[in-house]
């Protein structure tokens, strides 16, 4: 998910969608974790699946043997298809798996209804996390135990199952990231379960639904493309509001305008 080629994601993710239509999603999106987890754990078989010098079947049979009667026949052919694939480092055997995962439990909302909850939820434990310093140290701590459990109990039946996952899995098996970039990794992922773009916005004052409807039509007619609002109320916003979507800035409040003058009488 970090630099990976977009032509071999493009093949895998095509090759993942023909046998994952019949598959149990959360089961499925649980096992490719798992794997993910075996690939960063043992180097020695990454190197060995990655090497762009062995033939495709001879690392296809390789991974056949080991995880057959392990896991269901739609993980180990995803995973199949990820092996059979040419990467640029042995690292993103494990990141290809992991997206796979993410999309399988984004399938699994989708098929629920739930994706908006996902994207939701994702979004407001991020903000929870700011908000709760010794909740992030616990669950960024790799070291602690428990933090499944715990998250169980904090979550269960408050969230949708997919969110569930998905936090769990970034919690246990964080993979370098910290909890806020893996938060946002997973939030894009599922935004483009529907091929829309997620949109940050910062008001002084809650939006109205209308509001927030209006500024969802015009977004979309800007870019051409669904967006999902994840809405935050931030005091230090003067009048208006701001939009982050990406790496570009819309900024209409008066505190942004302000900004603004002092950068260009500074220049």
């Amino acid at each position: 998910m970090r630099g990976l080629s977009r032509t071999s994601l493009a093949e895998v993710e095509e090759r993942f969608n023909s046998v994952a239509g019949s598959a149990d999603l959360g089961e499925l999106a649980d096992e490719l974790f798992e794997v993910a987890d075996l690939f960063d754990r043992e180097h020695g078989l990454r190197r060995t699946l990655s090497d762009p010098s062995r033939p495709a079947i001879a690392k296809a049979g390789a991974i056949r043997a080991l995880l057959d009667g392990k896991v269901s026949t739609a993980a180990l052919e995803a995973t199949v298809a990820v092996v059979e694939s040419r990467w640029s480092s042995s690292g993103d055997l494990a990141d290809a798996v992991e997206r796979l995962g993410v999309i399988a439990a984004a399938t699994e909302a989708e098929s629920h209804e739930q994706l908006d909850d996902v994207e939701d939820e994702l979004f407001r434990f991020g903000r929870i996390l700011a908000a709760n310093p010794e909740l992030r140290r616990v669950l960024a701590d790799p070291a602690k135990p428990g933090k499944e459990r715990l998250l169980a109990e904090l979550l269960d039946g408050k969230v949708a199952p997919a969110t569930l996952r998905l936090l769990t899995h970034l919690a246990v098996h964080p993979r370098g990231r910290s909890l806020e970039s893996g938060l946002d990794e997973y939030g894009r992922l599922v935004a483009l379960q529907r091929q829309r773009l997620v949109a940050v916005v910062s008001s002084a004052v809650p939006l109205s639904d209308q509001q927030k409807e209006r500024l969802a039509a015009w977004l979309r007619a800007t870019y051409g493309r669904d967006v999902h609002l994840n809405v935050e109320v931030d005091p230090k916003v003067l009048g208006g509001f701001s939009i982050k979507i990406g790496d570009e800035i819309i900024d209409t409040t008066i505190a942004g305008r302000i900004e603004e003058v002092r950068r260009r009488l500074a220049g």
